[in-house]
């Protein structure tokens, strides 16, 4: 997410001129005609910024709201009931565009040990706050808000560009997006220091302990006993504000969206020790000179520019649900302020084809899955959505 912009502003209808690389690009011609529906019509939510499922073959759906709420309730169309599951707002400090309660994941194994992990913005001082928290013993539609383990904790120097998606990959570990700490072009050169948490994918194993730390570092974290100061944590670097990323289900590949600067929407598909460049680079393109040393920096898949009115991008997921047959395998994205929504079709990666399905009326903050990996949109505009077939 950007810093407060008119999110009502009227876009352009029209295909993004995006990637610099041989690509093709068109208009989506579905069989039958894709839509954008309200998933849950009874139902409304205070600025939703995450939909998760538990994993445990409940039916229940769970949305992060960034004040501080977390609500759970039943994923059926007519469903006009929601329980709140976690109140944090005394913890939460939300008063930035992009600060708040930012990021839920829930434990591989939470139905058997309760865990769910989430990230927060705090204040006095400024931070992000990754905890764990417990399920009620008495309800499971409950959390017990005493229950938190704080596991990890770092400074952020401006209240913006404090990433927020936590995920458990299929290693069973916990996947941290975490923003280049803010303001404009990274003054504190953070996407480039490894010896700070900002600006990077971290990884932990939240199942061992490490001394007085509440977590351990996976034995093949690239900067393991590096002698060099580089914090262990890290997974991946150079990145700007990674607000959203998600695993491809088939093919285990990490997939970061990650917010550009002044020109540029990236995506990126993120490997073990990656640098993907900011800010020496934003997308293709060297970010403060003409030319620059682009040795050893891993480029996106993907980019657009912001000719058209698409500003902020929002990362979704490769599709892997039924009911929407033409959308199989392909990456489904948005930009958060223009409200449009696009596949990305990356079998072949040489020729990559991107395709607009929609232009929405409203602001996108986040998409999430359900337990049968059907794709739902966070509106703010207080709404949930699905696609559907007409």
């Amino acid at each position: 997410m950007k810093k407060q912009l008119n999110i009502f502003l009227v876009m352009a209808l029209l295909i993004s001129t995006a990637c610099t690389k041989e690509t093709q690009e068109k208009t989506a011609e579905p069989e039958g005609t894709l839509t954008i529906v309200e998933a849950f019509p009874e139902l409304s939510f205070t600025r939703p910024v995450d939909f998760q499922h538990a994993g445990d073959d409940s039916n229940r759906l769970f949305i992060l709201e960034q004040r501080g709420v977390i609500s759970v309730f039943e994923n059926e169309e007519k469903t006009a009931a929601k329980a709140a599951f976690l109140t944090i707002e005394d913890r939460v400090e939300d008063s930035d565009n992009e600060e708040g309660l930012l990021g839920l994941a829930f434990h591989p194994n939470f139905e058997s040990n309760g865990y769910f992990y989430v990230n927060y913005t705090a204040s006095s001082p400024d931070r992000s706050v990754i905890s764990r928290f417990n399920l009620s013993s008495t309800n499971p539609n409950e959390a017990d808000p005493s229950s938190e383990l704080v596991l990890l904790e770092y400074e952020q120097p401006y209240g913006n560009h404090n990433g927020g998606q936590i995920s458990f990959g299929a290693d069973g570990f916990l996947y941290i997006g975490v923003g280049d700490g803010g303001k404009s072009g990274d003054p504190h050169g953070n996407g480039q220091d490894r010896t700070t948490l900002l600006g990077n994918i971290l990884r932990i194993d939240v199942d061992q302990q490490d001394g007085s730390k509440n977590y351990s570092i996976p034995e093949d974290n690239p900067f393991v006993d590096n002698t060099e100061g580089f914090r262990e944590e890290i997974y991946a670097y150079g990145l700007r504000n990674p607000w959203r990323f998600s695993f491809d289900t088939a093919t285990d590949q990490l997939w970061v969206a990650d917010v550009g600067q002044n020109s540029y929407e990236e995506i990126d598909i993120v490997k073990n020790g990656g640098n993907y460049g900011w800010n020496t680079m934003e997308g293709f393109h060297c970010f403060k000179a003409d030319e620059c040393d682009q040795e050893n920096l891993e480029l996106p898949i993907w980019e657009y520019d912001r000719d058209e009115g698409d500003i902020s991008i929002t990362g979704g997921f490769v599709y892997h649900g039924d009911a929407i047959e033409q959308l199989q395998g392909l990456y489904v994205y948005a930009d958060y302020v223009s409200g449009r929504i696009w596949s990305l079709d990356f079998s072949d990666p040489e020729n990559p084809v991107n395709t607009e399905l929609f232009k929405t009326e409203f602001p996108i903050s986040s998409f999430g899955v359900d337990q049968n990996q059907e794709i739902y949109i966070c509106g703010f505009d207080d709404k949930i959505y699905k696609f559907g077939l007409e």
